[in-house]
């Protein structure tokens, strides 16, 4: 039996499938150079979003609006502070509002909301009945 043209079938075969696995290699390697720069963007939009989120309590506000409201700060936690305090029976606590409002319980989280907290007390919004508890200002 001649195995040659047997042989001459598996070594088109075998160049065929190489010449596929180096394509595919290299398309891998396309995504995952692709991958990394998409979670290089991702990462760099995270720190913005935090830098941009720490800084919106420092921008200066109007004390009251065209409408003779006071407004508050750009920041979206703001307004849901606020009304929690709406629905508010007694003084709040800032790890109240964090509980409230869904954003965890850690030390930093409670931390950012009191100052936020202490902010609306400065605006006249809220008022600080005891060290740390906070109620709305009627």
């Amino acid at each position: 039996m001649n195995l040659t043209p047997l042989l001459q079938a598996l070594d088109l075969q075998e160049d065929a499938v190489r010449v596929l696995a180096n394509d595919l290699r290299a398309q891998i390697d396309t995504l995952q150079a692709q991958l990394r720069e998409a979670e290089l963007r991702l990462e760099h939009l995270a720190i913005t979003r935090t830098t941009i989120t720490g800084l919106a309590d420092r921008i200066p506000v109007q004390n009251a609006g065209p409408s003779g409201n006071l407004e508050l700060p750009e920041h979206p936690d703001y307004p849901r502070i606020v009304a929690a305090f709406n629905d508010a029976t007694s003084p709040l606590r800032a790890r109240d509002i964090c509980q409230a409002l869904d954003i965890g319980l850690l030390p930093k989280h409670i931390e950012r909301t009191r100052a936020k907290m202490k902010r609306l007390v400065t605006l006249g919004i809220l008022t600080e009945t005891e060290p740390g508890t906070f109620s709305k200002k009627h």
